[in-house]
């Protein structure tokens, strides 16, 4: 049975993007909407974690849980999908320090 999905992206290869929008519509710059099965959806979101890189993509779709949906992520991101007690929050994690910043704060103390 064939479910909606969202896919977005930050800063992943343009073949990927060109790959997504095969089976789905990009409505925005980064962000994926389409409707297939589980199988396809799953397919994709191989095609997502391998070539992802540097870059950042999450994934939402129905699923049989308390909110309805379930959260994939791939790639480095500030926030974390997190199970708290069956429900799925987002924590948020500290921003990476540029190395300058860390010598800089380091010779401060």
């Amino acid at each position: 049975m064939a479910s909606m999905l969202v896919i977005a992206t930050t800063a992943v290869p343009n073949h990927l993007r060109g790959a997504l929008s095969r089976w789905t519509t990009e409505v925005v710059p980064g962000i994926f909407v389409g409707t297939v099965s589980a199988r396809v959806r799953d397919q994709l979101w191989d095609a997502v974690t391998d070539v992802v890189g540097d870059g950042a993509a999450v994934l939402v779709h129905p699923a049989p849980t308390e909110q309805g949906y379930a959260i994939r992520t791939a790639g480095t991101r500030r926030r974390v999908p997190t199970d708290f007690d069956g429900l799925t929050l987002v924590r948020m994690t500290g921003a990476p320090q540029q190395a300058g910043m860390a010598k800089r704060e380091k010779s401060q103390r």
